[in-house]
Order: structure tokens, then sequence, then C-alpha cells
């Protein structure tokens, strides 16, 4: 019997509610776009256009996965997050363009962590490593963040896959 999850014919598939969302976002980032033209602009323009491409296939990713997984969750909440960050700073920015850093306030620096001895001797020293490739990784023990893991690399896998056919029908 057929994996239901891996059948690009089943509705229900991560494969095809990823290709309906991400096909819906494409058509928005179209949709609200300005028509491309030969100013100085236009790179900025394009960059920004790859920038929606990107987060939308992120988003589109995650929703497909669906809220039972913390990576998808994180993923959501890290766009939602950038999204109200980046408002805020475009208010600001508008509002005092002129003014800079007040000369008393420092860079906040974070602090680097300490690699655990126990962790490196029963061979969870590269969790770290995987724990911030991971969306959501940091907060997961080391049981929960090789399921997530190989969920996330499923659904990347997935996206690579969609986002290939869908070049390919178009430079055809």
């Amino acid at each position: 019997m057929k994996n239901p999850q891996r059948s690009p014919t089943n509705p229900g598939s991560v494969r095809s509610r990823f290709t309906q969302v991400f096909l819906q976002s494409l058509l928005r980032i179209r949709k609200h776009s300005p028509a491309s033209s030969s100013s100085s602009s236009s790179l900025g323009e394009f960059l920004k256009r790859c920038h929606r491409v990107k987060v939308a296939a992120y988003v589109s990713m995650a929703r497909a996965a669906g809220t039972r997984r913390a990576w998808s969750r994180a993923m959501l909440w890290r766009v939602r997050h950038d999204a109200h960050r980046h408002r805020l700073l475009q208010g600001r920015c508008s509002r005092s363009s002129s003014r800079e850093r007040s000369p008393g306030k420092k860079k906040r620096r974070t602090k680097k962590k300490k690699k655990r001895r126990d962790d490196q001797e029963h061979g969870f020293g590269n969790a770290e490593k995987l724990q911030k490739l991971v969306p959501g990784g940091e907060a997961m023990d080391f049981s929960c963040l090789l399921d997530e893991t190989a969920h996330y690399i499923k659904c990347l896998v997935t996206q690579v896959k969609v986002m290939r056919s869908i070049a390919d029908f178009y430079s055809l």
C-alpha cells in the first residue's frame, strides 16, 4: 500500500497542501508587486520580491506541516515576529530618520554558551548545531529534536521538489 504522505494526487498530503498555499502566495506577491521597470530601484524591488518568495515558501511549508510540529509553530512565530519588528522599524525610521542611537546605549552582545563535557562524552555535542538549524530546536530535548529534524528535512525536500516543478513548468 502506498504512503498517503508521498502521493502527489492525495489532497491531504503535505506536498499538495504546500503546493496549494505556495501558489496562492505567489499569486498574491505578483498582484501586489509593481510592474517591472528599468529604473535604478529595480534591483531593490527584485531583492524585496525574492525575500517575499522565500518567506512565502517557508510559511507555506509550515502551514502544510500543521501546528502539531514544533518547528512549524516556531517558523510561523518567527515570520510574524520579524514582520511585526519590520513594521515597527519602518515606523520609527520614517518619523526619526536622522536620529542616531544615543551614545550611552551599547549594543547588546549575546553570550556564547559553554559546551558541556557530559554532552560531548555521550555523543550529543552536535545536538547544539542541530538545534540551531531546526526552527524551535533550542527548546527541544534530544529525542524530540531528532524527530522534528527528520520531519523538517522531509518537508524541505518536498519544498524543493515542488519549487523545481514550478520552475520547470514555467521554463518551457
